[in-house]
């Protein structure tokens, strides 16, 4: 993948944050930025996604989100390692 140097503005406190969260993982700073970057951009598709399936067939019910919700609670407590409560 070709790479290309951007310069951003943050708050201090946030770079410092990161700076520590890249630190702690070892990984470089750029890194975790653009992995962060990354999962935004594709919650905006999983959000585009959902509603123009709630736009064709309508909205989600209760038990709809209900039963997705404990279904993404039980993929990261596999994931994880944490209880159903925990992760929901």
């Amino acid at each position: 993948m070709a790479m290309k140097k951007v310069t951003v503005t943050l708050p201090e406190e946030l770079v410092e944050a990161l700076g520590a969260a890249a630190r702690e993982d070892a990984v470089p700073l750029s890194r975790l930025v653009a992995s962060a970057a990354e999962r935004e951009l594709r919650r905006r598709v999983g959000r585009r996604l959902v509603a123009d399936w709630q736009a064709e067939h309508g909205a989600f019910s209760p038990e709809e989100l209900a039963a997705a919700r404990a279904e993404m609670a039980n993929a990261d407590a596999q994931m994880f390692g944490v209880s159903g409560t925990a992760a929901a």
